[in-house]
């Protein structure tokens, strides 16, 4: 029976009428486990459906997020919702498409979304193909998947609003939403910022209070975050009220006195559960005396003291499967025949209310059993950990998972089986480590090919690894399960490393264990994708130096396999950092990429994406070397070729990074209007992607820059600067960090109009870039960090600072030669320009000089005489060292 909550259920009328208005919203209703947010869902809907027919034209469709199998069945809710919307269309496309069978024909998650969201399909085989590709080849492509789930769920929510939009409004409403998966809460995230203006509202609960897996606890997080930004609005469910407790009383004790009521509230504090329990053990002749069971495990022992031994040894085998359970699973796991242990079940059920039948899950529509759910929570958990020791579970959960893979094969299973097959055997004990890894490195590999959910195929790689760590040294396949699912978890959170002062070590030690399992199972391809991997870890905690030396050993290791993925693989990667430090060396190597492609059919001609997607990375990198290299016309024509086939490919994935190359190529040619064009593209194609990307920030900063030229427009590019160094801090690509923090510098100090505030700030970003790239090794970032401090002190009035600095970063750069990213003319120039303010005319003069020489070069390098005059007039700063007097400037 429901009791009214008048509070909470004023909460979702308001929702409603609201949403009659046009207004749409969301709601998160949440409260203890127990409390009652089920009941006041479920009342909910049958509130609204019984309403007066004017009322009635606002719909609810109910979704829940099933905690017997926990997160991980992806898109579950979502799934739920775009079905029941389906069927209320009328011609209900899922059908039609699968026949009258419906959701149970579809044998797997793309089946199930391609079918509800039309155009979806495609995406979802791209992104399987190309992650598939990654995986197997141990090169996952950085960010570059992230586009693929983006591009699904916000192909899921236009699904759901243009589904909600040919009917009533409509209230989504998901149960237990602490139980959902990531991939789902992706959807919501987009679906939350859609909701004002539309005819949708979304209404969530959420049980609080409880122990918090890392899923939860993101999942708590992300709840809260949705709150302060005004996208949710909560309500907390406390205990019953006095009304409420005392109709319920009235409708389960009669005959009770009328002091019961008062007493019942006192002692319960209201909670729906103990309130329940006291009124099931209240006897008449107790009168207005009640006692509050000590605890609900004392209640549910004395319940089981009324069955036999063989039932409670039935109920309590069938705690351990979940707080639902199938009578065939419990049956096999018991060695009992199927027919009397459902007979069992139904007598328990008839005579002893501690089950109720319940609904089979999707993934045992065919299995021929009943299905049972115990009568609540806490009567489940007191049977499932206080009836049987802890190796008495380990036991049963063991016999549980081996149950239900025979019953189905683990191998043609679906997501939802494999999901519960592999919970039992993570708590089956030692005797199911191997199984147990196995299935949640090949869980892994599902989340992120079939589902394109990275989230949750991270959380099972770090299963996997836990449990295959358990197992003995030399056990068969242990080291080869390690190293693949570090590998595999590396791969996957690739985009979210950070530095040795973020916690970085922790990769780079999860690398090396990999690279040191591998060499242990003498597996060559296996041992060449870890080194590599390793060579990136280093890179991201200890800098450029190491990491350069282990990607040169995973270039010579490739090269002794007859595998040209292998080593076309690694020398792309090894080429694009090695020209970091040498840009001579860098494009030697992308060169000898660039032609072993060319030459090799198993490359060029397989249409493997991976391939596809480091042939793209290639050809760009070398774009820009060409044009660090002193050669802006050659960068030009390829950059520009390279964009134009990128802008054909369906998702876009490396354009942004393209068109960045490209943008500081037109900028460095003089062509500012064509870089602004090209960068707002940049920017427009991540933006609707959605979430933060470090080129997005990168791009951000490029276009601040080249806006400080125009005072009307100072206000904009510090507005676009301040967003893009937030967007780093948030991704911190430890590449893209200290340029972005230098542009964040530049554009400060171009803007400063010797504002002491101001060259303060661009200093304080100077000196941090300095000491984070002696300790990463980016020494590009720290010679244009030491000229930055040249030209602020030297505006200070400070000649000795600036001096020092000046020379230092001549020096440095004397040590270097030419690097990416950054232009020697420039610190030349500047450093020229301090030490003729300083009285050092004939250094100075040799300086400009120097400065004056490398502009020419490159302009002689143009043969476009239009291209070669805007390069050499247009560039403010190319003008200045042309133009100047080397003997009075």
């Amino acid at each position: 029976m429901f009791v009214d909550r008048t509070e909470p259920m004023e909460e979702l009328r308001s929702l409603v009428l609201g949403l009659a208005e046009g207004r749409g919203s969301a709601l998160l209703v949440e409260g203890a486990s127990g409390m009652g947010k089920t009941s006041l869902l479920s009342e909910f809907v049958r509130r609204t459906s019984a309403s007066a027919p004017r009322a009635r034209s606002c719909r609810v469709i109910t979704a829940r997020c099933h905690p017997c199998i926990g997160p991980g069945v992806l898109y579950g809710p979502i799934i739920d919702i775009l079905v029941k919307l389906d069927a209320q269309t009328g011609r209900s496309r899922f059908k039609q498409l699968l026949g009258t069978a419906g959701r149970s024909a579809a044998r797997s998650l793309p089946d199930l979304l391609s079918a509800l969201v039309p155009g979806l399909g495609q995406v979802l085989k791209m992104g399987r193909d190309v992650t598939e590709a990654a995986l197997s080849s141990g090169s996952m492509p950085f960010d570059s998947l992230l586009p693929f789930q983006q591009s699904v769920a916000i192909q899921i929510v236009d699904a759901v609003l243009k589904l909600t939009e040919s009917g009533p409004p409509t209230v989504l409403t998901i149960d237990d939403v602490q139980n959902i998966d990531s991939s789902s809460l992706l959807v919501l995230d987009r679906l939350l910022r859609m909701l004002p203006g539309s005819s949708l509202a979304l209404v969530l609960s959420h049980a609080t209070g409880e122990t918090l897996d890392g899923a939860a606890e993101s999942t708590r997080e992300l709840l809260r975050l949705w709150e302060s930004e005004g996208l949710v609005r909560s309500h907390s469910l406390s205990g019953l009220p006095d009304d409420a407790i005392a109709e319920l009383v009235r409708h389960h004790c009669p005959t009770a006195p009328p002091a019961l009521p008062t007493h019942l509230s006192t002692l319960t504090a209201g909670h729906p559960i103990f309130v329940r329990l006291c009124l099931d053990e209240w006897q008449p002749e107790h009168g207005d005396r009640i006692l509050l069971p000590q605890s609900v495990e004392r209640v549910v022992k004395d319940r089981m003291r009324r069955l036999p031994p063989d039932d409670q040894l039935l109920l309590v085998t069938a705690a351990t499967q979940g707080p639902t359970f199938l009578s065939r699973t419990v049956a096999t796991a018991m060695d009992l025949p199927d027919e009397e242990t459902m007979e069992r079940l139904r007598r328990i059920a008839e005579d002893h209310q501690l089950i109720t039948r319940g609904q089979r899950p999707d993934w045992a529509s065919h299995d021929p059993s009943d299905c049972y759910r115990f009568q609540h929570l806490a009567l489940w958990n007191v049977l499932y950990h206080s009836q049987q020791t802890d190796q008495q579970r380990r036991i049963r959960h063991a016999r549980i998972a081996r149950a239900l893979a025979e019953q189905s094969g683990l191998a043609s299973a679906r997501l939802e089986r494999r999901l519960e097959i592999a919970r039992h055997l993570e708590e089956g004990g030692l005797e199911c480590l191997a199984e147990s890894a196995t299935a949640h490195y090949a869980l892994a590999r599902s989340a992120a090919i079939d589902g394109l959910s990275f989230a949750e195929a991270e959380r099972h790689c770090w299963k996997a690894i836990r449990t295959a760590r358990k197992l003995p040294d030399g056990a068969p396949g242990r080291d080869r399960q390690l190293a693949e699912a570090i590998e595999l978890l590396l791969s996957l959170t690739e985009v979210r490393w950070r530095g040795e002062s973020a916690g970085g070590p922790l990769i780079d030690a999860l690398a090396a264990e990999a690279e040191q399992a591998a060499s242990r199972c003498a597996a060559p391809e296996l041992v060449a994708r870890t080194t590599l991997l390793r060579g990136k870890t280093l890179m991201a905690t200890k800098g450029l130096v190491p990491g350069l030396g282990k990607l040169s050993d995973a270039v010579k290791i490739a090269e002794q396999q007859d595998d040209p993925v292998a080593l076309f693989v690694a020398k792309v990667e090894y080429g694009r950092q090695v020209s970091k430090r040498n840009l001579t060396d860098g494009l030697a190597q992308l060169q000898q990429a660039e032609e072993l492609y060319a030459s090799d059919p198993r490359l060029g001609a397989s249409g493997d994406p991976v391939l596809q997607h480091a042939r793209n990375l290639n050809e760009m990198q070398l774009g820009i070397t060409l044009f660090d290299d002193g050669r802006p016309e050659q960068a030009l024509t390829r950059l520009a070729r390279c964009t134009d086939r990128l802008r054909l490919e369906p998702l876009n994935v490396e354009l942004p990074i393209a068109l960045n190359y490209l943008a500081q190529v037109h900028t460095g040619l003089g062509r500012f209007d064509e870089a602004e064009r090209i960068l707002h593209e940049a920017r427009s194609t991540e933006a609707e992607r959605g979430g933060d990307s470090g080129w997005h920030a990168y791009n951000t900063a490029l276009l601040a820059q080249l806006l400080t030229s125009d005072p009307r427009r100072r206000g904009e590019c510090l507005t676009l600067i301040e967003e893009a160094w937030l967007e780093t801090e948030r991704t911190w690509l430890i590449n893209l960090v200290p340029i972005v923090r230098n542009l964040y510098a530049q554009v400060v100090l171009d803007t400063a109009d010797n504002n002491p505030h101001a060259l303060e700030t661009v200093h304080r970003l100077a000196t941090d870039t300095v000491v984070e790239t002696r300790r990463t090794g980016m020494v590009r970032s720290e010679i244009a960090a030491m000229g930055l401090s040249t030209q602020v002190h030297l505006l200070q009035g400070d000649l000795a600072a600036a001096v020092a600095y000046a020379r230092d970063a001549v020096r440095l750069l004397e040590q270097t030669g030419d690097m990416p990213a950054l232009r020697s003319e420039e610190i030349l120039f500047h450093a020229a320009r301090t030490l003729r303010a300083a009285g050092s005319e004939a250094e100075a003069r040799d300086l400009l000089g120097r400065a004056r020489i490398k502009v020419a070069q490159k302009g002689a390098t143009i043969t476009d005489p239009a291209l070669r005059n805007s390069f050499l007039t247009n560039v403010p700063l190319n003008r200045a060292i042309m133009l100047s007097d080397p003997e009075s400037e």
